[in-house]
């Protein structure tokens, strides 16, 4: 039970019957409204109406702490702080769905799935496929009592927490009156996929950006990061929701329910909010007529859905197919392919990031696309510019697809209206004027003014990125006022920032100062290939940080390196060792090193890897989606257990990491008999080998 505030009783405070009755009414009250907006979508009552009866109860509450329970709706408001996640053992495990972008691909799907029946037609359940974070929902006697991440998909995190903070998410359910279905089992144990709106991913993103945070890429990476809060108040602030699309195990069975569909009914019926378009199809031709007829309309939704799943309706046919240890064999998930769009070219905007590197952007005239307006997209290079032909006032096709920034990928020259002229990309830096010139054989045009104020503030942000010194506070917002009114020059400046001078910048109020200088002060213990990582050398990446750090313990020791010492590290080319070579041999540089050593920041904390185990001195490469972490954090995972990640399949590879959608990697290492792992078989190992994940 969640321990409230006994607050002074006042003289006006009813008495304890009276409060009793009243709770009992709010709370009844507020479980109606919920089901009229989540369940119904016909909300009768504003949101501030909505809040002011949940505030009463919690006033309620406050008075009488010994009539709070469990499942009052004011236990979604979020209770201390976590120090951590407990990891829980998923009673069924929650497998990952085999995808495919195809008709034929459905067709052969189905043809596989009679075969093994044994039957000419088969009923299949369709439903949308929601962008969002899977969960499991686990009630004993009615009482929600787990709510935890997908994980590996045998052990997940326990989130229960933020998932109470999910008003969609019912605290208590019970059989209704006269079910057919018999009493609620005992244990029941519920598949969800909580996702954020769109409406309020829109608002948490303008939040973070007033707040000089770095905006979430998409719904599903700020409903990711919300469900992982520590602190459940923050989670409840963010205002997730929750579809659930599947019954895992009843225990006891629940009488009648032997399908997709009739589970669905049954869980509507107990409270839960279902997927909201969702059909029984005959037959596969009919499930592919159901999803043609749903890809339009899936721009007018208030939530991201990138596809459809479908899965054989009978759950008795479903114990007959089975599962690998990865998929079930009885679901398919049908991925929309990405959407275009035709919209003009209102101009060419020459964009310069942290190296120089000259991009072209295109600015578009507003058109809708994947459920977003699309406004601005890329166009890579000045060579891109020409393959295109591409000419303001052209209509262009656009394309967007998942994460994936949108690309201009067509120009309809046969829709040009006279003679366009070309776009003559600039031989200057459009923010400093200073020349650009090509490096090598390079394609981009670099600006060659190390000063140039774009290019600070790209090293600035890149230095204070997650996966470099990751400092907390320091967004994109704040580091162009912070340029813009001379208070920072180069990176050491970050440490010498005065507070004072701080606060006095338009917004940055005492709560933003405090989180910047406490994100600063922490940032000086970050481990050496983050700092290395952070200089922001030209061709090194995340890998090469590693390996550096590792060979020279110190960046006093990296620093005095000669290109042949470079050069005889493993995965460090010519290329590579004269950047790092340049980078040491510039005066400007060295003097801001001492800076950033004289300002406390270490040049020493070296990541500790193990020098034993299955990971040891083994090559792996990671393809497809990870449904447990991103690719970085797997490589990350491989690096810090002595082992070596790449991105290309070889005859050298020892072990190929598969996820959803591996492509043709998978077939490559398939003809060189390389040894791939699930994911889960990848998680298995890490744990073998002493990761606490």
């Amino acid at each position: 039970m969640k321990n409230l505030e006994l607050f002074p009783m006042p003289d006006n405070a009813p008495d304890r019957r009276a409060a009793q009755k009243k709770i009992l009414s709010l709370r009844k009250e507020i479980a109606r409204h919920n089901r009229k907006y989540y369940e119904d979508a016909r909300p009768e009552i504003s949101d501030q109406d909505f809040d002011a009866l949940l505030s009463e109860l919690m006033r309620l509450e406050r008075l009488y702490p010994d009539l709070m329970t469990e499942d009052s709706p004011t236990q979604r408001v979020g209770g201390r702080p976590l120090k951590g996640f407990k990891t829980v053992t998923h009673g069924v495990a929650m497998l990952s769905l085999d995808n495919t972008y195809s008709a034929e691909e459905l067709q052969d799907f189905d043809q596989r799935i009679r075969k093994t029946l044994g039957q000419d037609q088969v009923e299949y359940f369709v439903e949308e496929k929601i962008d969002g974070v899977s969960i499991s929902l686990v009630y004993e006697n009615g009482l929600l009592i787990l709510g935890a991440t997908r994980g590996d998909g045998q052990r997940g995190d326990d989130v229960t927490l933020n998932v109470k903070t999910i008003q969609a998410v019912p605290l208590k359910i019970s059989s209704p009156r006269g079910s057919v279905n018999g009493p609620l089992p005992r244990r029941l144990e519920i598949r969800a996929e909580a996702y954020l709106p769109r409406r309020q991913f829109e608002k948490l993103n303008l939040a973070r950006i007033q707040e000089g945070e770095e905006p979430f890429a998409n719904p599903r990476n700020a409903c990711a990061g919300s469900l992982k809060q520590l602190d459940p108040s923050l989670a409840a602030s963010r205002k997730m929701s929750l579809f659930v699309h599947g019954l895992a195990d009843a225990d006891p069975p629940i009488k009648g329910v032997g399908s997709q569909s009739a589970a669905f009914a049954y869980l509507k019926s107990a409270g839960f909010r279902t997927i909201e378009h969702a059909a029984v199809c005959r037959g596969m031709e009919a499930v592919i007529r159901e999803i043609d007829l749903f890809r339009e309309k899936r721009s007018a939704l208030g939530y991201d859905i990138d596809g459809m799943v479908v899965k054989v309706n009978s759950f008795e046919a479903q114990r007959i197919l089975g599962s690998t240890n990865k998929s079930p064999r009885w679901a398919i998930a049908f991925k929309y392919p990405a959407e275009k769009a035709e919209t003009e070219l209102l101009d060419i905007e020459v964009q310069v990031g942290r190296t120089g590197v000259l991009t072209p952007v295109a600015v578009l005239k507003p058109v809708h696309i994947s459920g977003s307006t699309v406004s601005r997209a890329s166009l890579h290079n000045a060579d891109e510019i020409k393959r295109l032909d591409a000419r303001i006032g052209d209509i262009v096709r656009v394309e967007k697809s998942g994460e994936v920034i949108p690309k201009v990928t067509e120009v309809l020259k046969d829709r040009r209206k006279g003679r366009l002229p070309e776009f003559e990309f600039p031989v200057r830096c459009p923010v400093c004027a200073s020349p650009a010139a090509r490096s090598g054989e390079e394609v981009a045009l670099r600006c060659i003014n190390l000063s140039c104020p774009a290019q600070l503030k790209g090293r600035l942000r890149h230095f204070a990125s997650r996966d470099a010194m990751d400092i907390e506070g320091l967004g994109e917002v704040w580091v162009e006022q912070f340029v813009d009114q001379g208070l920072l020059r180069d990176l050491a400046g970050i440490y010498e920032l005065d507070p004072q001078e701080v606060r006095a910048v338009r917004r940055m109020g005492d709560k933003s100062t405090e989180k910047l200088f406490q994100g600063i002060q922490t940032s000086k213990q970050r481990t050496l290939n983050r700092l290395i990582m952070g200089l922001g050398i030209q061709d090194v990446g995340e890998r090469a940080a590693f390996l550096l750090a590792q060979k020279f313990g110190s960046l006093d020791s990296l620093a005095a390196a000669g290109r042949e010492d470079l050069e005889g590290i493993r995965e460090i080319g010519p290329v590579t060792a004269q950047s790092i070579c340049d980078f040491f041999g510039r005066a400007e540089n060295r003097r801001e090193l001492e800076r950033l050593k004289a300002a406390g920041v270490r040049f020493d904390l070296v990541e500790k890897i193990r020098t034993s185990g299955d990971f040891q001195d083994k090559s792996f490469v990671v393809t497809g989606t990870l449904a447990a972490m991103e690719r970085s954090s797997a490589e990350k995972w491989i690096r810090q257990m002595g082992g070596h990640p790449s991105s290309t399949v070889s005859r050298k590879t020892h072990f190929l990491i598969c996820g959803d959608n591996p492509g043709s990697k998978l077939k490559k290492a398939e003809e060189y008999g390389i040894r791939v792992l699930s994911e889960e078989e990848f998680l298995a190992l890490l744990r073998r080998n002493g990761a606490e994940i």
